[in-house]
């Protein structure tokens, strides 16, 4: 069975430090060249700036794409749909009296 308990856990928005390291990255000569246009043009504050931005948006779409293949798994996980129609049947009580009530308050 697929844990998904552990999903939330496991992507859970992180926090990027504020500690920088330095490195050195070896670039393709146009693409530095693009990035030095864009802080020329004022689109990015710095090469860093660029890069560090790019790199969290890239790693955020890698988390997306892990996040959409879980939920792929955890919808044709028969014990996890089992366990989804569970909890939708015992809150359909609490669901029903909650919508009466809000009918009879208008």
């Amino acid at each position: 069975m697929y844990d998904h308990r552990s999903l939330l856990a496991t992507y859970s928005h992180q926090n990027m430090s504020s500690i920088t390291t330095r490195t050195t990255i070896a670039l393709p000569a146009a693409l530095l060249a693009a990035t030095d246009r864009a802080v020329t043009d004022g689109k990015a504050k710095s090469r860093n700036d660029l890069i560090a931005r790019a790199i969290q948006r890239e790693l955020a779409l890698m988390r997306r794409t892990e996040i959409d293949a879980d939920l792929v798994q955890m919808g044709r996980d028969p014990e996890y749909q089992a366990e989804v129609l569970q909890m939708e049947a015992e809150f359909a009580v609490a669901q029903c009296e909650a919508l009466q009530t809000v009918e009879t308050q208008t």
